[in-house]
């Protein structure tokens, strides 16, 4: 989990009362921390896989992505203290000054990645998820999800978001949405696995211009 210590400016998030300033220490206690994987270019929220609303049936579907997720092995099982924080995360979200916490630490971030783990769990989330992003107008926000739902939604979503819809099934691909990514056998045009697991330059994630991004079966 980040550390208040790690990020360094003290927090003006757009909202917040006059006269009253947001120290990191403060939104880092109110948000619960975040997370910063070796792979990624910033910081991302990562919530529990196990309370994906779509994903959670999904994991029972033979040949689905979510049958072999990677978010329920690996360090995110090995360490309980990551799933506690990340449970801890997911009542966050239920505190009045989340939405100002959040932005509060995004604000100064180039790249962020809405959840590692986990997925959006209903329409008010998706509300505060849209509204941070329009806080943070900075930032290049990257939303992966497996919520069909969404896609009703698309009209009023931020212009620094970018939303990338991921079939359920291996080899599956859906045009139908602005952006979406898809999981493969072979051939994936994320590079990370020939770059040590790391994104290294690549922003393709987050590029709106580049409509379909796959990735290879975990």
């Amino acid at each position: 989990m980040l550390k208040c210590k790690q990020i360094k400016e003290s927090c003006h998030p757009t909202g917040w009362p006059a006269g009253r300033t947001m120290k990191v220490k403060e939104a880092i206690k109110i948000t619960e921390g975040f997370t910063r994987t070796s792979k990624m270019p910033g910081l991302s929220y990562s919530l529990p896989a196990w309370e994906c609303k779509t994903g959670s049936k999904l994991r029972k579907v033979k040949g689905s992505v979510c049958a072999s997720c990677y978010a329920l092995k690996g360090n995110y099982t090995r360490y309980p203290a990551i799933k506690a924080a990340q449970y801890r995360r997911l009542e966050a979200m239920k505190h009045p000054d989340w939405v100002t916490a959040m932005a509060a630490v995004i604000k100064r971030q180039k790249w962020f990645r809405w959840h590692d783990a986990g997925d959006v769990q209903d329409q008010q989330h998706l509300n505060k998820i849209f509204e941070i992003c329009r806080l943070t107008p900075e930032t290049n926000h990257w939303l992966p999800t497996r919520e069909a739902w969404i896609k009703d939604h698309l009209d009023s979503k931020p212009d620094n978001l970018v939303i990338r819809f991921s079939p359920p099934m291996v080899g599956q691909r859906n045009d139908s949405w602005p952006n979406s990514s898809m999981v493969v056998e072979a051939g994936a045009t994320c590079p990370a696995p020939a770059q040590g697991g790391k994104c290294g330059s690549c922003r393709q994630c987050w590029d709106s211009d580049i409509k379909v991004v796959s990735y290879g079966k975990h």
